[in-house]
Parts: C-alpha cells; sequence; structure tokens
C-alpha cells in the first residue's frame, strides 16, 4: 500500500524574503510573462499590483462576506453543515484538521451560489451579484495569467492552461475566510467589524491566546491549478520557502496573490512549485480573505504538457483526472504531501 509521505514538522523561525511583486500594467508582455515564470519556478508565489480589478467590485463582496460573519451563530449554521460546500467552523475538511477560523465554501458557478444565497444572505439577489461579479473578475485574472505562463513556456496554444477553467464544467471554487481577533472587546481598532460584534460566539475560538504559533488555516498546498487570494489590510499568511523557512506576506489590500497549485506542479512536470502555506491568527484585529480556486473539469487528464518533458527530464507525475486527483485529496490530512501518491516510481 502507497502512502503519502508526512510533512515534517516545521520548527525552524520565519525569516523576511523579498516576494515577487508583479505589475500587471507593464507594457513589454515578453519580461511579464517572464517574471510571472520565474516568481512560478522560484516561489510558486507572487503578488499582482495594477491587476484591473476594480476596488467596488472587491468591496461589495467583501461586505456581504463582513455581514454574513457577524451573523449569530444560529444564524450561520443554517448556512451548514460543510458538505464540503457551506457554511463551516473550525473543521477543515473530514478527517480531523482543525483551525481558528469560520468560512463559506462555494461551488463558483451561478446556479449554486444562487442556491447557497438563500440560505447565506438575507438578500440573496444582492449576494448572488456581488459574488458572480467577483469570481468573473479573478477568473478572467487567472486565466491571463495562465496565458502568460503558457507564453514564457513557448506553447503554441497560449490557452492550453487557461481553457481548462474556461470550460463551463470547470471544477472551481470560492471561499471566503474569517479569522477572528485575539482580542474581543470595544478597544479594538475601527477595521475589526467582527470583534466589536455582539453576535460572534467567544466561545468558537481561543481568544485568550497570546500564542505566535496560533493556527488559523495549517500547512497546506493548494490541489488545483491556480489560487487568486484577497484579504483585508491584517497578516498572517506565510509561505513556505525552498529551504523550509516560513516567509511572512505584508498584508496589502491594493494586491492579490497568486499561489501554484499541485495540479499545475503536475501539468509543468515539477518546473513550478507548488506552494505549501499556511495562516496564522494572531492579530487583535479580525481577518478575512477571499480565495478563488481555479480548477478543470472533473473528467479533464493532468498530463505534463510535451514542452517541459525531455530524455533528460521525464515524466514525473503519470497520468490522472481531475475528479481522481481531488477524491484523493479529500481523502487525507490538510498537510500530506499528496502528489507523491501519484509519482512514476
Amino acid at each position: 500500500m502507497v502512502v503519502p509521505s508526512q510533512a515534517p514538522l516545521r520548527m525552524k523561525k520565519t525569516r523576511a524574503v523579498g516576494i515577487p511583486v508583479i505589475d500587471l500594467s507593464l507594457e513589454e508582455r515578453p519580461k511579464l510573462c517572464q517574471l510571472i515564470l520565474k516568481a512560478c519556478e522560484e516561489f510558486g508565489f507572487f503578488q499582482v499590483q495594477n491587476h484591473g480589478i476594480s476596488e467596488e467590485i472587491i468591496s461589495r463582496v467583501e461586505r456581504e462576506g463582513q455581514d454574513f460573519f457577524s451573523k449569530t451563530a444560529c444564524e450561520k449554521q443554517r448556512a451548514g453543515p460543510p458538505t464540503p460546500f457551506g457554511y463551516g467552523c473550525k473543521n477543515i475538511g473530514f478527517n480531523g484538521d482543525k483551525g481558528d477560523l469560520e468560512y463559506i465554501l462555494l461551488e463558483a458557478n451561478p446556479h449554486s451560489i444562487s442556491h447557497r444565497a438563500n440560505s447565506i444572505s438575507q438578500d440573496p439577489t444582492k449576494f448572488r451579484c456581488a459574488v458572480n461579479d467577483y469570481i468573473e473578475e479573478v477568473r478572467k485574472l487567472a486565466c491571463e495569467i495562465l496565458e502568460m505562463v503558457a507564453e514564457a513556456l513557448w506553447v503554441e496554444d497560449k490557452f492550453i492552461f487557461s481553457k481548462l477553467i474556461r470550460d463551463g464544467s470547470s471544477d472551481s471554487c470560492f471561499r471566503i475566510n474569517h479569522y477572528p481577533s485575539l482580542v474581543k472587546g470595544d478597544d479594538n481598532d475601527d477595521d475589526d467589524w467582527s470583534g466589536r460584534n455582539p453576535n460572534i460566539n467567544p466561545q468558537l475560538f481561543d481568544h485568550q491566546s497570546k500564542s505566535s504559533n496560533r493556527i488559523g488555516f495549517g500547512e497546506h498546498s493548494d490541489p488545483q491549478i491556480l489560487t487568486i487570494l484577497r484579504s483585508n489590510n491584517v497578516g498572517g499568511l506565510q509561505i513556505l520557502s525552498a529551504d523550509a523557512f516560513w516567509i511572512p506576506i505584508p498584508p496589502d489590500s491594493d494586491k492579490f496573490c497568486v499561489f501554484v497549485g499541485d495540479a499545475f506542479q503536475a501539468l509543468t512536470n515539477g518546473r513550478l512549485r507548488s506552494v505549501r502555506h499556511r495562516a496564522m491568527a494572531n492579530s487583535t484585529k479580525a481577518r478575512m480573505s477571499m480565495m478563488y480556486f481555479a480548477a478543470p473539469p472533473l473528467s479533464a487528464c493532468i498530463a505534463p504538457i510535451p514542452q517541459v518533458v525531455s530524455i533528460e527530464k521525464p515524466c514525473i507525475y503519470r497520468p490522472f483526472t481531475w475528479g481522481e486527483y481531488k477524491t484523493t485529496a479529500y481523502s487525507l490530512r490538510l498537510a500530506d504531501h499528496r502528489l507523491d501518491l501519484f509519482t512514476n516510481s
């Protein structure tokens, strides 16, 4: 029986490293494509600025998230339990992983969002429109990035990756995470909208902990192709460097974070690195992050493209469908190295 390698316990300290910040308004497209490729190869992560997504679209969906997480526990439970879609609190997945957070997980398609909106919002139409508009914009951003990676790899069909998430049966999803503040009380900063709300149940979270190791969402990689994340101006996100140091990502609400996922690592035969990351929950302010997980259809075959395979660099991974990989991912713990099960041995 083959089992995934266990993620080692990360005892090393964090360190500051210059994280790539890429300006998407750069007019020299070949240079822009190469900058993105280099960031994906070296870090599996970068931030983008001048991304073209309006503040109005961002703020609308943020307000919907704030309104939902400010509800009473009883009201929020009407949108749960997560199956895996819906509202969840503390439990991450079905295999015992936990974190100091609550969340909404949605399928990134209008029909499913319309259905879920009825249990999430008192104004389902407003919620549906805000979320759908946001997803449309971040999907475009993800596609643009995937097409630039293809160009940088000299792939003739620059849509080879992006068409997987443009497909009408794409398995992409959208998640809003809320990490409550450490300190509850009236002296919180004005930005800490949930900290001042009397409806947040303090017994759900360990607000008394002053430990710098309070985990909101534990170490993991994203199984999909690409993740686009946006958060408020509260820190907590960390990525794991190639030499096993945790790198804190400075919060900046003007930028989007981009993560390479497992499927993209497999599609590029390991040339791009699926980045392991985590979210700490140590702030006296509440943190809210929104993630769009760009995934292919369940039936899509994940196999290395010819441009990244050679005699010197044979296929690392056997071909598999996204549905097969997703099923495996859901059967494992958060920190497991899922791609280890799909290598050619």
